[in-house]
This record gives C-alpha cells, structure tokens and sequence, in this order.
C-alpha cells in the first residue's frame, strides 16, 4: 500500500475556490489595497504528505482592469522523507495508469526521469518494451525535475528549490552535505594506487572509504577489475563484484558503475550508509592504477549541550551549558581528546544565565541547640524555631507561621548526652606473688568511659582496691617473712604505673617518663628516668612543670637493675643472692617472657576526636626484644587500652551525599546529590555545623551531572486535554497525540506514526457525566397578532433536563428557575397602518422658519422677528413675533408658550394673521414660544439680557399671570442660574460629573457663548444702556405690520445677527479639542469673535460718514463676510445725527475701508486697484497704483510692507500724497503681497493686496522662525519654521493669488492630504500636534499660468523630562562604573552615603526633544568652576564620575536640563560617612560539653551606630578580640568506636571489625570507660563487625598479540594488536565499566615490521610548458618504494611521511616580444561577451582580442 498520497490539482482549486467565495476575507494590506489586490486567501493542503509537496494560496483581483501581479503563490510543504517502502512519486503516477488500455492493451508503465526537453511532462516506458509515451502532460505539483535535484515540478513548471526546500532559493549542500555550509565538517581526501598483481597476489586494496562520505570518484585503468567490499555499522559485511555496467543499491547506497575496455568508473555521490573498501582483481598481466577522490567527514564533533538545571531552586541562581564530543557514526558522546584531534574543531565556550529568579517560599529556620542539662547520663536541650522568608538579595524576615505549614514544624525539644557517666573497672587478679604460704596479688583499676576508653572524671571514694593478700595452700619449707612479699614482676609495673597516672590532671601529680635502655648489652645493668611533678592548665590546655614538694604521695622511682642475659654465650647459674640483689628479694624469677604495653597506634582520625589504642607485645624481659606472642602466657595478656586524640575541631569540607537516581532513563536525565559546607566540632559529640559554601576553600563538587545520555525509542506523547465540548450531560474532549523521539541533546523529533510501535494513546474521552440543571426550551416566536401597527408575538416554553447520557426528558415546571414576562410575550410591528383622514406629505402644512440668532446690543423700542431662532434681548422691548405658513390659513394658527397654550392678554397679544406681540419684555417672558399650524411646528427662544450684561434668570415659582406689577433687578448669580450649565460642558468649569450631566433646556445652548460675549472687555461703554434709563429716549419710528419682518431686521440698530450653523460649527470645533484645553480655547475665539463684530461695526459706521457730508440716510449696509459670521445692522435717526458724527468724534482704533471692485484698468499701461484685489502684471503694464483710505481718531499712519518687509521707496516705487503707493515700470522682482498698514495710538489695522506677473500662483510667505511652549494655538503663515510643544492647534496660512482662481492642494511629508485636514481659506489646521505630525508640510498653489509651493517645517519640542522607565540609565552607569556606587538623580532629590576617599558615579535621567544640554552644580555653583571634587563627564554629560571624595564633596548636585522647550532640574545629595568594625556579640558555643569549647565574638559593620552590610568596611581594621570558653562541663556517657580493621578479603565479600566502648569525656579532657549499660539506656551499641568488599573480583585480561601488519607510523615501525576484555577471577566476561578502578592494560603496540623500510622516490622534473608568461607548469614522478629491494609499494605504507608535490609552476615570468596568439579555445566568447578590457582575457586571447 502506499504511505504517500497527493491531491488532484484541478478539484482542489475548485474546492479552494468555492471557499473563498463562501468565507470572509483576511484582512487586506496596505499594499493590496494600493495595488487593487484582495488579500491572499489560506493555504492550500499540500500536494503530498512527504517527500516534499507543494501548496497554493489564491487572490482575487478587485478592479474591473486587469491588476499587475500573479493570482496565485506556492509554497513547499511535507518536506520530510518518505518511507523507503513508499517507492518513486513519478513511478507512482505512472503505475496509476497500470489499468487503463492503451491502444487496445494493458501494459505496466515504468518512470522516464531527466527529460532535458520538458521534465515536468509524465513520460512513461512500457516495461519490456522500447515504447515511451506521454501519459499526462504534466505531473503533479511536487515531483521532482530530475532525480538527483530538489527542484520541483508545480503546474507544469521546473521550480528551483534550495536545500533548505525554500522555492526559489539558491542555497546548495557544501561537499560535506551540509546545507549553505562552508566545507569546515569534512576533508578532501585523494590519492593514486598503483596494483602489482600476481597469480600468488590476485587481490590489493586500493582504499578504505569510511561511513558518512560523500562525491567518492574511482577511475581504474588497466587490465584488472574493481569490486568491494562493505561493513555496516552493525558489523555486518557484504561483497560485490561489479561485474556489469549500471546502478546498484549496495547496502543502501547508490553505486554507479561503468565498464569499459581498457578502464572503468565508480562514483558513489553518497553519503555511504557503511564503510566501503575498493579492492582490484588481478585480470591481466600488465599493472593497474587507480585514482580516487571523495570527502569523509569529521565524525567527532563539538555538540553544545543543553542548560544544566539551575544550582538553587529558587531565590536566583544560574545554569551553565557544555561542550561534548559526539560521535556521529555510533551516535554517542566520547572522550574529547576525540575531538582534539581535527584542528578545525573549535570547542564551544560555555553560556551563563540566570534563573529561578522567583522568591523562595516560607521555610523553617531554628537556633543552634542550647547546651545539654547534663553532660551524661541523659539530658535535655531546646531551641527556636521560626518561619521566616528569604527576598531576592538574601534579606531574611520572619513572617507568620502559617506560611510554612507546607512542612511538617522541626522539633524544639531533644534528648542529649544520653550515655553512661565513667566508672571504675576493675582487671582481673594477677597471680599470687608466692608459690607457697602467704603472699600478694594485684589488679588494674582504670577509669572507663562509654567508650570503653581511659579517661578521667571517676570519683576516688568508690575506687576498688588495687592489691590484697592471698594464700597458697602449698607449704613453705623456707623460713616465712612476716610481711606479704611485694610483687616485682611486670603485672606490678604496669599496674603501679597506671596507678601513678600517667595521665596529666589538674591536680598536681607525678609523672614519669619512659625507662631508658638497659646500662649494658649483657649482664646486670641499670635503668634510668625522668619523675617530673606536672599540673594541666584547664584555661590553655598546657602542662606546666612544679616544683616537686607541690606534689603529694611518695615519688615513683628512678631507677632501677636491669638484667640483659648471658655474656659470652654463658648459661648464667642461678644465683639466689643476685636473684635477691636484683628482684629485691623475689625468689620464682622463672618466667623470661611476658606481655607489656607499647605505646600506642596511630590515631584513627585526623580531627575532631579519634582514638589510640595502646599496644600490647610479647618481650624478652631480659633483653627486651619483640619475641613471638606464643612465648607468653595467653591468659596473663593485659586488657585494651583506648585513650583519646586529636581533639581539635575539623577545617571546613565538602559533604557529598549519593547522586539520586537518572531522573530519566533514556534522552537526557539528571542526576542530583548534596553538597554541602560542614565543620566537625566533635566526633565524639557528633557535632557537625553548616557552614555558607564560601568557607569551604577547595571547589565546590557538583551538585548535579547529566545521565542516560542516548536517544530514546519512539513513542506517543499526548498533549494536554482540551475544554470539554458541554458543560453537562455528558461532552467529548479531545488532545493530541503525537509520535516523537526524546534525543540525546533533550529535544524532540517529530516521527511519523508508523514509527511508533506501541498501541496510540486515546485522542478523546467522555467528559461532563453529569446530569445538567433544569432549564427552559423556549420554541419560535409567533407570527405577528397584527398586520400592521403595533402588535405581539408570543412563545411556549417547557421545563427539561438533559441526562448524562445526553437524552434529554421533560420536567415539572416548578424545577426550572421563574422565567422573566418578556421571555415569553414581546411587541412587534411590520408596518405602520395608513392614516385616510390625515393629508399626503405633499399637502401638509409647512412654515418658514428663519434659523438665526439674534443678540441686542442697545435699546429699541420695538423689533421684529421670524420663529425658528433664539433672541437674546434687552428688557422692556416690544417684540412681534411671525409664523409664515404655506398650505394652512392663518386664523387657525395657535400659540404655546413653555408647553402652555397662549391667549391675548393686556401684556400678550395673539394676532389673527400669525403674529404674536409681546408688550415690553419683562423676566417672566424669557422661555421658548412655539407656533403651531397643525401638524408642523416651530420654535423661538427668547432670553434677557440685564443690566451687568449677563443673562437674566425666569422667577421660578411665578406664573405670567400672578407676576407683581414691578420685578426687582436680579443679582449676577441668580441672572445665571439656569443658564449656567452648557449640555456640552464646554463653557462649564465644573466637575465631570456635571459635564456629562444632560442638558434640561434645549434651549440654552447657546447660554454660555452669548454670556462670554457679553462679558468681553473690549465692548466700547456706549454699546450698553441699562434697560432703567427713562423711557423718554425711545422713539417709535416702525410699525407693526407695515414692514416685512427682514428687512426691519436690517434697520435694527445694533442687532448683531448669524447663522445658528455658524455657531453649531463654534461650539463642535471647541468640544474637538482635549478637556483640559477647552476653556482656554473658547476664551481666545470668544475674544476674537468680540474683536471681529466691533471692528465690522465700525466699518459700517465709517462706511455711513464717508458717504454722506451733510445728511445721513438710513442705508442698510449688507453683511460683510469675516471670521465670526456676524454682522451689524445700522438705524440711524435723521434728526441730530449729522451733527453728532462731525464733532466730538470719539477715539477709536484705525480701521481700512475695503472697497469691493475689480482692478480698473486707466490705460493699456497703467493698473489703478483697491485693496483686497490682484493685480496682473502684463507685459505692457507700465505703473500700477494701489490705493488705501483709513478711519481713526487719532488719525492712522499709513506704511507699506512687501512679502512682511517694508517697501524701499524710489524713484520707481512712490508713495503718492493720499498715501497710495505707485509702482512705476513693473518688473518681475515687485510680484508679491503688498499690505497696506494703518497705525494710531489705538492699535492697527492692515490689508493686503496680491501683485502676479501674468496671474501666475502667489502664495504669501513668512521667513520667521516660530517658537511655542505656552499657546494652546497659533497659526502662521506658510514659509516660516514652527517649533511646537505636544497637544498646540497649529494653523498654517497659505494666503494665494493669481488669475484665474488658483486651486491649493497641501502635502504632509510629500504625501497628499485629505481635504478634511485644511480649512475653506486654504489653510491647513492640525490639531493637537503630537511627534507623528513632525516633517514637512507644502502647499502647492496651481492654476492655468503656472504652480508654486511653499514649504513650513513643523518640529515638535518635547521639555525635559525624566523618562519612564530607568533600565537603560542604569545599565550605562553599571557599565562606566561597573564596581563604584551609583545614583540617579530626580526632581525631588535623592541621596547617596559615601566613605571618604571613595568614588562615585550621579546619573541624570533626562528625556526630551532636541535632547536637552545638561549642565551640572555643585552647592548652586557651575561644577566647572569649583576646585572640589575631581569630576569627569559621560555619556554627553549625563554621567558625572567623582572620584577621591573628601569632605568637601558633601552637598547638593544638581543638574538642569535644557532644550528649546523648557528646563529641568534634578539632584541629589552626596553624604560622606565613616564605616568602621564594631563589637556585636558572641557566636555559640562551639562544643556542648567537655574542655574545646569556646565563643568566639561577632562583629558587625556600623554606621553612625546603624548596622549596615558588611561590605562597606572591607578594608578597615578590624579589632582584636579573644575567645571565650564555654560549656566546661563533663559529657555524657556515649558510645565510642575505634576505625574499621581492613577487610579481610580486597574482594568478593569480606569482613571487617572495629572496637566498641562506652566512654565519658570529663571537663578535664580525659575520657574514662564506663559500663556498657551506661550508654545502652541513651542510645543504641553501634555494631562491630561489617560487611565488606562485596564487589566481584574482576581482572584485566588480554589476549597475545596479533601479527605486525598494521599501518606504517614510522621507518619499518608498524602497529600490533591485542584483545583487552574485563572477566571474573573465573573467568566470566562483564562489562568494561567494571574493571573501570584498574590500570588498563593497553592494546597496541608498536612493532618491527619489514614490510615498512619504505620511503618517497621521486624523478626529475620535466621540461617546463612555458618559456615565459604566468601558465606553464612542470611534472616529476612520486612513488613509494622498498628501502632494500627498491621496488614500489602501496603509497599508503609511506603516508607515514609528507608526499613530495608532483607538480609545480614554472618560468613564471613577463614574456616580451612573444607571437601574440590565443592561449584558450574560449575566446570568441570572451570577444562576444566584451570581456577583451579585462587583464587576464586580455592576455589569453592576445589574438582575438587585438583584432577587437
């Protein structure tokens, strides 16, 4: 069957197709949507499922043109190899066609591969058959091109694919096969073999071409036949014989082989899956030679290993990686010496990281144990025990102990010294002195611990008696002494001697030495020693020596006789009276051998208490020579004797614990063990204490090792379970499940299924098997109860529960929670029902409505207005009020005031004909009047303004009706009390709260704008008359119904009237910007709204005076279009006027009059214009006349400016009396903006005026540089440079002129911007600047003359700053001073203690925009000027380093910030403070009992007495201080062990013994033994006997050597080899790790062999090819020949030493005057190619080219 599959390309694209139709798009680029290209669509399913397929993505075109660009991309996929079961992808598409007929007949269709014309087409061969036919012509996408390519075949086409399976890619496998590697993984290897072949030698090896090679190359010429033979990596051999020419498959490597007559080829392109080695057959009579070349790799490499686990679990610690040498054939790590040996092998330095940075949690921690309450016999010691947390630097602080609850609380309480106090034990008796009658025998006494040591501390009261009499019942026959005979023999030495103490105490005592050696050599001679009374300092555990009367008893003697046997060979006789001399009288002087202590052995350990344990001999009591132990008497030999030693504490060492187990048992594990930092106080104690690793000198083992480093077999590896598919009644989850292999470098290879073995894991499970909750099934809505208008729809709801087998059953309704009403019942409506009785839209009444604003600015009797506008109004004006209707009779129109329907009154009159009069408005009238004509309505509001030009308030309360005949004048507060708050907020200095409040009047929007106007300090004081003055100044000239209602409007005096759009425009740029800026923002255009209505009014005024001379009329003056949208309208009385405007004129500011007219052409030669036109220049134009008449009191000043710089008067250009300025003979340089300036004491005025030559585009221009940090808006004129703060409006003016009209188009950054960003001026607004608004903004004026742009470059300051985040300052400052203290500066000041002497690194944190310039101070002053401290500046001055600090150093530093924008100063205070040692307190006890122990003091690092970290006073001295004793008391019994005897086997099992006693350390320092029973009551007798050795015997074992024919390594020197294997000592085989702890034996050796006297023989050079030039080249032969015999031999017998070169260049010099020929048959491709310029053709093709 087969393992790979592939998709039909047709039916995939229509499936493809279809889908993208059906499914929503990706979201389109920015690049798509330029190009009119929809976005890719998803990938298609690749083409195969290995070896390499292809997959498509499609896009669609979205424009009714054709788009540029292909439809459709490919990608690869599936690139992982294919079973070999799996077979040929092309052979499987021909073999497709196995059962379809051609002409008429079934045939088995084989692959035609590497069809140089079309190898995309399916060509396929009739097997057995000559006959190739096209069976399809293309092959599906993923076939490869040709066979030994990647080059793929998709939709007909060869595609180039890279190694790295990348369509297009260029990228190829070095000759080591490594893709786009260098070559650096293997060698070239070449050579040359020459065959001599007999009949006796029919068979030579050329060459051994190992494992992993590759492009191996063999050419053999001659009469003899190539063959091979092969070893896999397993050990298998194989052989062919290469007998026909073809392609083989030898052992999973391709061979290609080629047989010719006189020679043949192999070529393995591999890399060879097993070690190949070429032989040659002897088939003729003539020699062979053989040529070879390939690449064999490396195969030990450096591999990097993975991070090894982190050295603490958690707090902070690191993890390092490693290097190993890996063997790529047997895949396994080795020795690196391996690797060691490829000079290109470049180990790989090891990489540091942190890790398991997350703070440790809660832990135990206890105190040391107090000391015991007794120091044998069984006490008790405590301690505390805390929970406390450790931070990330180490800090510990205690915290509640719930927190450690995690594990189990350490105990407080334990037992101590719970073995026996010493005691006395008594030796048994020696014989009785006398062997008749009466005499003495005696004993050793000693004092015993639970050790069954020696020692001190037994009390001497209960001491036993150490002699006694005894009686022998045999009779005397000599006369009897009266007195017990004193012994004399060694049992009385020893035991005196142990009874004088030998041991030195703290009482005085005596203490003698050891005897000398006997006076003479034979015979009877003396011994002498030394008696010293000596006493032993408890403090300083020293012997001091005392005068001999401080000791009491008697004085051990001496000295005394010696016998040292026969003289001259002599049998001594037996004197009794010497006898009597020498023995003092001791007759049975018949024993010459007997036992007596001899000295001690070594003691069992080097610290910490060990034991001596005294040796006993066996001596000639005579000559005191070591005699054999047999000679003494067995039963007399003298008990052990231990005694302590080496009490003093151990250093410091590493404890190591046992590795754990692999945590993994292939891949890679981990091996763990402890290791820890201890200090043995006391073995005997066993009191060991912690130490921090750095105490421990010697370096610390490692704490973890990698394990089971090999890969593992394949296996299923699930992932994790997915969400359940319910919540309830049951659901299905799904997971992954995935084939792998866990590799020897930890990763993961993902394998196909197949590769798994094991049965798969489940992929989805049950889940959710729980019955579900009741709950509703609600059914469909009903259709609609009506047709139309509005209706219900209703729904049935029933109770259920779903089971967790998913079935579902019906419910009582009671159990499911109560459903809401509008879960069952809901309204509709389809449509809305027709009306017969109401009109068709076409006939409905309809009203013209006038959308205005109205605001009266002085008294008038009486004014007229149109509904559908707001009016703010001066009191006791009359006001008639019109409904214009259409389609509707007026009679029946009605009123409604504030929703209340409106009736004529004394104060209200309601006209038949849609007019409504209101007499003298008064408080109670402000509100909102609607007039109603049926269905339509419309609208007015009427507000009051009072006398302190704020808004009146309506009496709340207070009906029209019952309001008092007279109304008080409201306060300023109350006037503003309902019309206070704006719905938009916008105006509104409250909270935000109340900002976002709604707003309750509709009607007041525009409140707060029209109150701010009013409010404007520049009204001039005339405008206001307060609305008491008497009513004697008002004159009626206007009737009620005579006039039309707008153009009474016209006549009003002082009316200022808009658009409500106007204003809705205001009020929607005001609420655009930020909040924090809106209330700035409407003051400044509520001022220049102000500023806009006066200035038109006094035009309009002017307008009036310079019109009439004697008499004004009343002229309605039409709107002037400006800024703010108003306009004024002028009513002026006949009666008087003309004399007020003549005299007593008041000041006023200058005003132009702009007069509206097109230029006025005089003559073909001269222009006369006003202001506000554009003059053309033509080319006859000879003078041009520009015209500015100005108003104002004090009279203005009349200047002109061109472009903004003043005009240069000539005699060209004339500034004529009437202050016109006349351009005489135009040229091109007056083009410009000519402004005309008007000046008085009062302010300025100014307009410009467009000069164009021929209309060509003008655009006004500023050349000023315009810096900002505090307006929230500015705008200037385009040219200029802006430099901005963030969130600023900036408005940039770009004034044009030209004829015809000139079109201005803005860029950004040379992209064009949207209309929406400029205004209708063509000025271009950009609101709330921020950095992405920085560049280049262009207007580019064009009409039908020409274009012209004019750039402004917008740069955006940002102050300084500190900036958010300190990371990248710090990391500068670490790395100007990695080990000096640091710290940064801030606006509020920081602070930094420092040692005198000490230096020190101030960072500034600074962030702006240009980057600010930073200066620095010290105490106020410039630092640059102060002598102290020494200073060096960084990092652009953002570092200041101090170094040396001293007194003077101490203050402020501070450093300030500059740039365009603003400033900002930071600092920081620098203290200067001595750290020195101070005395804390002592340490614990360094031992519980005993006379060691001591406490040493604690000191600690101060500053101004606050403890600080001991680092700051590295370096100071530290005082003297001396150690405390402590715990002086004496121990418990305990047990005590000598060390363990050798075992009695060095293997297979044996044992070993040590001695057990209990023994009692007293506070003198001496150990006594005591009863066994002392210390069985505290602890347990430690065993005495132990197992040891169990490990087998095992041995090295080898076999004889092998012959000497391995490969030459030298002059006749080869190499020889043996079998080394490890076995038991019976000869069973085990494994080498075994023999690991033995000595190797090796198995090679050099070795004499003849066949390698071989050395290089090389001939004479031949003649040189060229006389001359850099090409020619000579030749010689190099063979390897026999020393003796002079015949060659295997070059390889000589590879030992260096092959001489067999080829070299020659004459390599200028040839001059030589026949200019071609030296190459190239050369009319280099001539086509016009390579003949190029020096090295040049010279080559001499010919061709010079006749180029």
């Amino acid at each position: 069957m087969e393992r790979c599959r592939w998709a039909t390309p047709g039916v995939t694209t229509l499936l493809f197709l279809a889908f993208l139709l059906l499914s929503s798009r990706t979201a389109r680029s920015e690049e798509d949507r330029d190009t009119l290209w929809d976005a890719w669509g998803p990938w298609s399913e690749c083409s195969r499922t290995c070896g390499g397929g292809a997959s498509y993505s499609l896009r669609r075109c979205l424009s009714s043109k054709s788009c540029e660009g292909r439809n459709i991309r490919y990608r690869t996929c599936s690139n992982v190899d294919c079973p070999p079961e799996t077979g040929d992808f092309r052979a499987q598409q021909c073999s497709a066609h196995n059962d379809v007929k051609y002409h008429g007949q079934f045939y088995e269709w084989l692959p035609v591969s590497n069809d140089p014309d079309n190898p995309c087409s399916l060509k396929c061969q009739a097997k057995g058959t000559s006959l190739v036919v096209e069976l399809a012509p293309k092959v599906l996408d993923g076939t490869r091109c040709y066979t030994e390519s990647l080059d793929m075949c998709i939709s007909g086409l060869c595609q180039i694919v890279g190694c790295d399976h990348q369509l297009g890619s260029t990228i190829k496998e070095d000759n080591c096969g490594v893709c786009n590697g260098d070559g650096s993984t293997c060698r070239l290897v070449r050579g040359q073999h020459k065959s001599q072949l007999s009949a006796t030698k029919p068979d030579d090896t050329v060459v051994a071409i190992p494992y992993g090679s590759r492009h191996v190359r063999l050419v053999l010429k001659g009469p003899d036949h190539l063959y091979l033979e092969t070893k896999t990596l397993q050990g298998t051999k194989g052989e062919n014989s290469l007998s026909t020419t073809g392609t083989f498959l030898v052992d999973n490597s391709s061979v290609d082989f080629q047989k010719f007559p006189d020679k043949e080829i192999l070529r393995m392109a591999g890399p060879l899956t097993a070690d190949f080695i070429v032989k040659v057959h002897n088939a003729g009579a003539a020699d062979s030679t053989v040529q070879f070349i390939f690449y064999q790799p490396i195969i030990h490499r450096w591999r990097e290993t993975d991070f090894f686990p982190c050295s603490a679990t958690c707090g902070g610690g690191y993890q390092l990686t490693s290097a190993e040498c890996y063997d790529l054939r047997s895949s396994r790590v080795v020795a690196d010496q391996y690797c060691h040996y490829y000079p290109e092998n470049v180990k790989p330095k090891p990489k540091l990281q942190e890790c398991n940075l997350d703070p440790c949690p809660a832990r135990w921690e206890s105190t040391p144990w107090t000391a015991c309450s007794s120091s044998c016999g069984g006490g008790i010691q405590s301690r505390t025990v805390s929970c406390v947390e450790e931070d990330i630097q180490g800090h510990v602080s205690s915290v509640e102990e719930w927190k450690c609850m995690y594990t189990p609380k350490m105990p407080i309480v334990q037992p101590c010294n719970i073995f026996d106090c010493p005691k006395w034990l008594a030796q048994e008796w020696s014989p009785c002195t006398v062997t008749c009658g009466q005499g003495l025998r005696y004993r050793v006494v000693l004092c015993i611990d639970h050790r069954g040591m020696h020692t001190g501390g037994c009390s001497p009261k209960t001491k036993p008696h150490i002699k006694e009499e005894c009686i022998i019942p045999t009779p005397c026959y000599k006369p009897k002494e009266k007195l017990p005979v004193e012994a004399k023999l060694p049992w009385h030495k020893q035991a005196q001697e142990l009874e004088e103490g030998a041991v030195v105490s703290e009482e005085p005592s005596f203490i003698p030495e050891a005897w000398s050696a006997c006076t003479v050599t034979c015979g009877v001679g003396t011994q002498v020693r030394m008696v010293k009374c000596q006493v032993l300092l408890s403090f300083s555990q020293s012997v001091a020596d005392l005068p001999v009367d401080e000791c009491e008893g008697p004085k051990p003697v001496s000295q005394r006789a010696c016998y040292a046997g026969p003289c001259n060979g002599e049998i001594s006789e037996y004197n009794p009276e010497e006898t009597d001399l020498l023995y003092g009288g001791l007759q049975d002087f018949d024993e010459l051998y007997d036992w007596e202590y001899e000295g001690f052995t070594e003691c069992s350990e080097s610290c910490g208490g060990g034991v001596q344990e005294a040796v006993v001999s066996c001596l000639n009591k005579q000559t005191r020579e070591t005699a054999d132990e047999s000679l003494c008497v067995t039963s007399r030999r003298p008990p052990k004797l231990l005694k302590s030693c080496n009490l003093d504490p151990c250093p410091s060492r590493w404890e190591i614990g046992k590795w754990s187990p692999c945590s993994l048992t292939c891949g890679v594990g981990l091996q763990t063990r402890d290791v820890f930092c201890s200090h043995l106080l006391s073995r005997e104690m066993n009191e060991t204490v912690v130490l921090a690793d750095e105490l421990c000198h010697k370096p610390k083992p490692p704490v973890v090792q990698a394990c089971n480093r090999f890969n593992c077999p394949p296996a299923w590896y699930p992932a994790e379970w997915q969400q359940c598919s319910r919540s309830c009644g049951g659901g299905i989850q799904k997971r992954d499940v995935l084939c792998k292999q866990r590799m020897a470098d930890g990763s993961f290879l993902e394998l196909p299924e197949t590769f798994c073995s094991a049965p798969r894991l489940a992929s989805q499970q049950a889940c959710k098997n729980e019955d579900c909750p009741h709950e509703w099934l609600l059914s469909e809505w009903t259709q609609c109860s009506t047709s139309c208008g509005e209706g219900t729809q209703t729904r049935s709801a029933i109770c259920r529960k779903i089971l967790k087998s998913g079935e579902w059953v019906i419910v009582n309704s009671s159990l499911c929670p109560p459903l809401p009403f509008s879960s069952s019942i809901q309204p509709c409506m389809l449509a809305a029902c027709a009306r017969p009785s109401r009109p068709s839209p076409k006939h409905s009444p309809h009203i013209t409505a006038v959308r205005k604003i109205y605001i009266q600015t002085r008294k008038q009797r009486k004014l007229h207005f149109v509904v559908g506008g707001f009016a703010y109004l001066l009191p006791k004006t009359s006001v008639v009020l019109r409904c214009p209707t259409r389609r509707f009779r007026k009679p029946l129109i009605t009123w409604e005031k504030d929703g209340r329907h409106l009736t004529s009154s004394a104060h209200i009159t309601v006209a038949p004909f849609g007019y409504l009069k209101i007499h003298r408005l008064k408080p109670s009238d402000t509100g909102t009047y609607t007039c109603s004509a049926g269905p339509a309505q419309e609208h007015f509001v009427i507000k009051l303004i009072g006398g302190n030009r704020k808004l009146l308030a309506r009496p709340l309360g207070l009906r029209a009706e019952e309001e008092p005949p007279t109304v008080r004048k409201n306060s300023p507060n109350d006037a503003l009390r309902t019309q206070e708050k704006h719905q938009n907020g916008i105006f509104f200095n409250g909270s935000k709260a109340e900002k976002r409040a709604p707003a309750v009047d509709p009607g007041s929007r525009y409140d707060e704008i029209v109150s701010r106007l009013l409010e404007q300090r520049a009204w001039p004081g005339e405008l206001f008359t307060s609305w008491e003055a008497p009513d004697s100044t008002e004159r009626n000239t206007s009737s009620e119904e005579d006039q039309n209602p707008e153009q009474a409007l016209l006549h009003l005096p002082f009316t200022m009237v808009t658009e409500q759009q106007r204003l809705d425009d205001l009020l929607r740029n005001i609420s655009h910007q930020p909040e924090e800026l809106q209330d700035v923002y409407s003051k400044h255009l509520v001022a220049q709204l102000a500023r806009e209505i006066f200035r038109t009014h006094l035009e309009h005024q002017d307008s009036l005076l310079k019109s009439t001379e004697g008499r004004v009329y009343p002229v309605a003056i039409p709107p002037h279009k400006h800024v703010s949208g108003f306009s004024s309208s002028l009513r002026v009385s006949s009666a008087g006027s003309s004399g007020e405007v003549r005299s007593g004129q008041p000041h006023r500011k200058p005003v132009i009059l702009r007069k509206i007219s097109a230029a006025q052409q005089l003559s073909a030669s001269e222009v006369v214009t006003h202001l506000g036109q554009t003059v053309a220049l033509a080319s006859g134009t000879l003078s041009v006349l520009l015209h500015c008449e100005a108003v104002g009191n004090p009279k203005p000043t009349i200047t002109w400016a061109r472009n903004g710089e003043e005009v240069q008067y000539s005699d060209r250009i004339v500034l004529q009396p009437d202050d016109s300025l006349q351009i005489l003979a135009p040229v091109e340089a007056d083009v410009g903006f000519y402004t005309c300036n008007a000046t008085n004491a009062l302010g300025s005025d100014s307009v410009s005026i467009a000069v164009t030559l021929a209309g060509k585009p003008l655009v006004k221009t500023s050349r000023m540089a315009m810096t900002n940090t505090d307006l929230p808006a500015i705008t200037v004129d385009v040219g200029s440079v802006i430099k901005t703060i963030q969130g600023v409006n900036v408005t940039i003016s770009c004034q044009v002129a030209g004829v015809p009209e000139v079109e201005v188009t803005w860029f950004g950054n040379k992209s064009k911007l949207a209309p929406l960003h400029h205004l209708h001026d063509g000025s271009l607004t950009i609101t709330n600047v921020s950095f992405s608004d920085q560049g280049l903004y262009s207007c580019r004026a064009v009409n039908l003359h020409g274009e012209v742009t004019e750039n402004t470059q917008l740069v955006i300051l940002d102050p300084p700053h500190p900036p958010s985040e300190e990371e990248n300052m710090k990391a500068l400052l670490s790395a100007n001073g990695p080990n000096l203290p640091s710290v940064l500066t801030s606006p509020l000041g920081t602070q930094l203690v420092l040692s005198p002497g000490n230096s020190a690194i101030l960072g500034c944190p600074v962030q702006g925009h240009p980057m600010p310039n930073i200066t620095w101070f010290h105490d106020h002053q410039p630092i640059a000027t102060s002598a102290e401290p020494t200073y060096r500046m960084l990092a652009a001055g953002q570092i200041l380093q101090i170094t040396n600090v001293s007194g003077g150093s101490q203050g402020e530093f501070s450093c300030l910030a500059q740039n365009e924008a603003g400033m900002l100063v930071q600092k920081v205070s620098l203290v200067i403070q001595e750290y020195w040692w101070s005395v804390d307190k002592l340490v614990g006890c360094s031992a519980s009992c005993g006379n060691r122990g001591v406490q040493q003091l604690q000191l600690k690092c101060v500053l101004n007495n606050t403890e600080v970290n001991p680092s700051y006073c590295a370096g100071k001295a530290k005082p003297a201080v001396q150690p405390v004793a402590c715990n002086r008391r004496d121990c418990p019994s305990r047990w005590m062990v000598t060390s363990w005897s050798s075992c009695t086997r060095s293997c297979g099992g044996g044992v070993q013994t040590r001695r057990v006693t209990c023994q009692k350390l007293k506070a003198t320092g001496v150990s006594v033994p005591m009863s066994n029973d002392m210390c069985s009551q505290l602890a347990k007798r430690p065993v005495d006997t132990q197992a040891c050795n169990q490990q087998l015997c095992v041995e090295w074992a080898f076999s004889s050597w092998g012959q000497c024919n391995g490969p030459c390594i030298g002059p006749r020197l080869a190499v020889q080899h043996r079998q080394v294997f490890c076995q038991t000592r019976d000869g069973i085989s085990l494994p080498f790790e075994q023999c690991s702890a033995l000595p190797r034996p090796v198995s090679t050796q050099n070795c004499w062999a003849e066949a390698c006297g071989v050395h290089w023989r090389v001939s004479l050079w031949t003649l040189c090819t060229a006389t001359c030039g850099n090409y020619g080249f000579q030749s010689r032969r190099v063979e390897c020949v026999h020393i003796r015999t002079n015949k060659p031999v295997p070059e390889h017998l000589c590879s030992w030493r260096p092959r001489p070169a067999n080829w070299q260049r020659c004459n390599i010099t200028p040839c001059e005057n030589m026949e200019c020929r071609d030296t190459t048959r190239y050369c009319e491709k280099v001539k086509q190619l016009k390579l003949c310029q190029l020096t090295q053709f040049k010279s080559r093709c001499c010919g061709t080219c010079g006749k180029a």
